[in-house]
């Protein structure tokens, strides 16, 4: 089986990828490795098949989306982007991630989805400049450096995403 997440999808190993491919590759692998498939198979080829659907699952969520797959990318390359002795980052934001974690905390105070909602937007197009910035420095750059920075930038928008999306959920609730 290959260890490579994007020769799986037969895509090439780069940050941009065509994600309607990864997507259309990824239905293809999990239909030719569906249990239905291999009732009357060896244990072997039924092992092989499951094998296949787990790593076919696991390869599709890191590459759909943009944080994981510049990590795994980094990963690849020997760079954990995540490790505890890689965090240095630039002062300025440092400060906007203060602004951004109290706005979420005084917005969830006064129940103020609306306001969640517009933090959410005001990340999401912060997150989608960084992963446009990723594909210069991934791709056209191969500038690793700057790219574990803007990786952790991305991870911290995404955990703030999830976190709004919590804060909406309950207030709806």
């Amino acid at each position: 089986m290959t260890k490579n997440h994007f020769t799986l999808f037969g895509l090439s190993p780069a940050f941009n990828i065509d994600v309607a491919t990864l997507e259309k590759n990824y239905r293809v692998l999990q239909s030719a490795s569906h249990p239905d498939r291999f009732v009357s198979a060896t244990p072997a080829e039924k092992l092989q098949s499951m094998q296949l659907s787990t790593l076919a699952n696991e390869a599709y969520q890191v590459l759909k989306k943009p944080s994981s797959r510049a990590k795994y990318i980094l990963a690849q390359q020997g760079i954990d982007a995540t490790q505890e002795t890689n965090t240095s980052m630039p002062v300025e934001f440092l400060m906007q991630q203060m602004e951004w974690r109290e706005a979420l905390d005084d917005f969830k105070t006064e129940k103020n989805i609306a306001s969640l909602e517009n933090l959410e937007t005001e990340m999401q197009q912060e997150a989608q400049s960084l992963t446009n910035e990723l594909t210069t420095l991934i791709d056209d750059k191969n500038d690793l450096v700057a790219a574990t920075e803007t990786t952790r930038k991305l991870i911290f928008i995404d955990k703030v995403c999830i976190d709004i999306n919590k804060a909406i959920e309950l207030l709806e609730n």
